[in-house]
């Protein structure tokens, strides 16, 4: 079933409304896929159209959110270089592997995909008191900018799921810079914008030539994401943190419940 703006304009309004606030909170946190993904499927997407639309019409809005951070990007493009390489191979692989499987195995591994994004997303406090911890015990420099291979590997990994379905896809991320990095949180909140951009931007291409989505929702996600990227951008060290998680959290439990019903 493909959106129709003329048959149901409520259902167009919701994906659009639904795209801002993936917008706003990718550029925050990230988990946004998990808003836009279960709008799609209450318009009667299926699973697989739905993910690959999604991850189009988010694109815009992760180039949006960097954009919003380049102050905080200043001296970091050595290590988004790096790290970007490895996302890309990441990503793309994710693309693939989306593809490959049939998609009854995509119904079955999206809620359990879903349900460890939520996990991430309640346990993101803990990620920064050790980031937080971690700094203080820091006497000097970072002593590897890129993070070496353990953060490398820790990327690919991340980005293949990404390429896959990518909710909770900035988490891996904040969470994994977090940890390997010796760095302020915003810069590597800048980091993570930009490399969500790459892989749902190589994700997206694989996607155009090969992989059914719907025009009308790319669209309207596109449009609403990159007005999110820039109100989360600019509002993103103001929003109480424990909110938003709370809204993905409940969006992502009825998320589950509607897969696992339909």
């Amino acid at each position: 079933m493909a959106l129709s703006i003329h048959d149901s304009l409520w259902e167009s309004l919701a994906v659009f409304a639904a795209g801002v606030g993936a917008g706003t909170i990718n550029t925050i946190v990230g988990s946004g896929t998990l808003i836009t993904f279960p709008v799609l499927l209450a318009t009667g997407l299926p699973p697989v159209t739905a993910n690959v639309s999604n991850t189009l019409g988010l694109v815009p809005g992760s180039i949006s959110g960097a954009i919003g951070y380049r102050k905080e990007l200043r001296g970091q493009g050595p290590r988004v270089l790096r790290l970007g390489a490895t996302s890309l191979v990441g990503g793309l692989a994710g693309a693939v592997l989306l593809l490959q499987l049939p998609s009854e195995s995509f119904d079955m591994i999206v809620p359990v995909l879903i349900g460890l994004a939520l996990i991430l997303v309640v346990l993101q406090p803990r990620l920064a008191q050790a980031l937080r911890a971690r700094q203080q015990k820091a006497g000097g420099s970072d002593p590897n900018p890129s993070g070496g291979p353990a953060l490398h590997t820790g990327m690919l990994l991340s980005s293949a799921y990404g390429g896959y379905f990518g909710a909770a896809q900035g988490v891996l991320y904040l969470g994994l810079m977090g940890l390997l990095l010796h760095e302020d949180l915003q810069r590597i909140n800048a980091v993570k914008n930009v490399i969500a951009a790459l892989v749902n931007g190589i994700a997206a291409v694989f996607f155009l030539f090969v992989a059914e989505f719907d025009w009308t929702a790319v669209l309207l996600i596109a449009v609403g994401s990159t007005l999110g990227g820039q109100i989360g951008a600019k509002a993103g060290r103001r929003l109480p943190p424990t909110a938003l998680r709370a809204i993905i959290v409940a969006v992502g439990i009825i998320a589950i419940v509607q897969l696992l019903l339909s």
